[in-house]
């Protein structure tokens, strides 16, 4: 470790007079122990003057062990039940900036390493007009679908229990429900939840004809611009849709989802029984549907916790759909 003799006294000085203070107040080595520790954790990363035989060694192994580290990409592709399933982004490491880490370090210094994303060749908007009703099986994300055409009464206490688990949801809007509630709507917009698009008068579109269709969606897509809410998905009404469907809301920029889980709550079951139903389904990438009911506003709180207690990050489809990497807990690794 390269430090020179007058850091080593100062150090070595300092120390010794912590320890007789610590000793003759209570005796307690162990704190003293403690500061010598992270004293000299500080001199982990000091200027060490390499010579330029040990700068390109030391780059040559960054190199070497980046190509054992690579996480190859994975592309979004169509699946024969699922329909579209996103892709997710691999991880390199970033070979300049890992060196520039490094290169500093005490010689024999375990190395670190920085990494970056890299996105698949084939994303989600790559595949078509296809409908989508899950994320990617790699991505422990699961989305909150909230549809909403009624149920002002319930909304206040799903929000609170959003805001209080400091999660965000998706909310697909009812054109004419969104057209008599903006202040409501304006208020979950800006407790930052996704506002998407959920038809204009929650027709059984399957059975409209195209232009009909074309008019539900543009109707609220029209409602949702006024908001500024950049929006990116639609939700057919009872999950009912056609191949015309899903090709009018691709021509509106938007991708039509469906659902992994769906609740049933409309049908006011107990929270036991819509746990159930979660338990039963939940997995990476699952996409759970609700409504404003009492049956969601009662299992939501139990609902968010036994998500975050088996590890899943539930949030907005946005965010399940992306190929973005969930924050990697790997020690020694920065990821940008």
């Amino acid at each position: 470790m390269e430090r020179t003799w007058w850091k080593k006294a100062s150090f070595i000085a300092a120390s010794t007079l912590m320890l007789v203070v610590l000793i003759k107040m209570n005796g307690d080595i162990t704190s003293f122990m403690q500061h010598v520790k992270e004293q000299d954790a500080v001199y982990t990363f000091v200027q060490v003057n390499r010579s330029e035989s040990e700068k390109a060694e030391l780059l040559m192994q960054i190199k070497e062990e980046a190509e054992k580290l690579k996480v190859e990409p994975i592309n979004a592709r169509i699946d024969r039940v699922f329909k579209a399933i996103p892709g997710y982004n691999g991880l390199e490491v970033d070979i300049d900036a890992t060196y520039e880490l490094n290169v500093n370090a005490v010689r024999g210094a375990e190395l670190r390493f920085i990494y970056r994303e890299v996105e698949p060749a084939v994303q989600l908007v790559d595949l078509g007009s296809h409908p989508i009703y899950k994320g990617n099986p790699e991505k422990k994300a699961v989305a909150l679908m909230i549809n909403v055409a009624w149920g002002n009464e319930y909304l206040d206490s799903i929000l609170n229990t959003l805001k209080t688990e400091d999660v965000k949801a998706t909310f697909f809007f009812d054109g004419s429900w969104l057209n008599k509630n903006k202040d409501l709507a304006l208020r979950i917009q800006n407790e930052g939840h996704e506002m998407s698009n959920h038809a204009y008068t929650h027709p059984d579109m399957a059975n409209l004809s195209r232009a009909e269709q074309q008019q539900q969606i543009v109707k609220t897509e029209q409602l949702l611009k006024e908001m500024n809410a950049n929006n990116q998905w639609f939700a057919p009404p009872s999950g009912s849709f056609n191949a015309t469907t899903v090709q009018v809301a691709r021509e509106q920029g938007l991708l039509t989802v469906l659902w992994t889980i769906d609740t049933i709550d409309w049908r006011n079951p107990s929270s036991e029984q819509v746990m159930a139903r979660i338990k039963s389904q939940l997995e990476p990438g699952a996409m759970i549907l609700m409504h404003p009911t009492t049956a969601t506003e009662k299992t939501l709180p139990i609902m968010i916790q036994y998500i975050k207690e088996h590890g899943y990050i539930p949030g907005t489809v946005s965010h399940t759909l992306s190929s973005e990497r969930l924050h990697d807990s790997v020690e020694g690794v920065d990821i940008f």
